[in-house]
């Protein structure tokens, strides 16, 4: 009689993750459970697609699919930002493989920080209305020619490329404790970008306005120094150095601001 062949197992990922219907449906607040199949080199957001492909839960009960936000898959426009067993980190680079490394749940939640969609979707708006006041950009005159820009020294690329790759993603915001709902904190993404755009020879002509947007409630002193925002991002900005240079900017506006009206 030929030999039987046994086919192998396959590979089951758990993900238990944290849903809602919507923003003021609270009610529908509940946690599901599914089994997706492995893939080496699997990611989170891969696990998701998963079960977009079938929305069945581990018990067999056929659901909405899950919704998430998620746009490069390559840890660039911070978009899929949420909290995977228990830290906020970015799901595209977060493999299954070293989040469940001897295959328990994977827990998937949406951040609290921010006003909630659905399901793991919430909205950043904050964020991106802080930039705008503290003027995070180079102002141009015109659409006209300009001519070539200031020199930039080495020295100067060098501090400012660091600060340069915030993507927006929310992660500090969501592990700052003096961030809440209650709280008008500014945050540390939008006071790195204070220290970017001080550095920029074009962008530093707009220092005051910068500085003193931080000097009004909210600004940098509402920083309680926890350091939490550091440990989390995902790429690896200085948050805790520019946030100190900027409160060193902002007291020297301060004491000596007024010689430069």
């Amino acid at each position: 009689m030929p030999e039987r062949t046994v086919k192998p197992k396959t590979r089951i990922v758990k993900l238990k993750i944290l849903r809602q219907d919507g923003p003021n449906e609270s009610s529908t607040r509940r946690w599901e459970e599914f089994d997706v199949p492995w893939h080496p080199q699997m990611n989170v957001i891969s696990a998701l697609m998963e079960i977009q492909k079938s929305p069945v839960t581990a018990d067999g009960k056929k659901v909405a699919p899950v919704v998430w936000d998620s746009c490069c898959l390559e840890e660039v426009c911070g978009a899929c930002t949420m909290i995977v067993n228990g830290k906020v980190r970015q799901a595209c680079s977060a493999l299954v493989d070293k989040v469940s490394p001897d295959g328990e749940p994977i827990t998937i939640a949406p951040m609290t920080k921010f006003p909630l969609i659905r399901d793991l979707i919430v909205d950043r708006s904050r964020m991106f209305e802080d930039l705008k006041k503290v003027k995070a950009w180079v102002h141009l005159d015109g659409s006209h020619e300009l001519g070539p820009g200031p020199r930039q020294a080495p020295s100067n690329q060098e501090e400012a490329y660091p600060l340069s790759r915030c993507m927006t993603c929310g992660c500090c915001m969501e592990a700052c404790p003096q961030i809440s709902s209650s709280s008008d904190f500014i945050g540390p993404a939008a006071i790195n970008q204070v220290r970017l755009f001080n550095l920029h020879p074009s962008g530093k002509m707009h220092k005051s306005e910068r500085l003193e947007a931080l000097m009004r409630p909210g600004g940098i002193d509402g920083c309680g120094k926890a350091q939490n925002c550091v440990e989390v991002c995902p790429k690896e900005i200085p948050l805790v150095d520019s946030i100190a240079d900027v409160a060193r900017q902002t007291t020297k506006h301060m004491l000596f601001g007024w010689l430069l009206k």
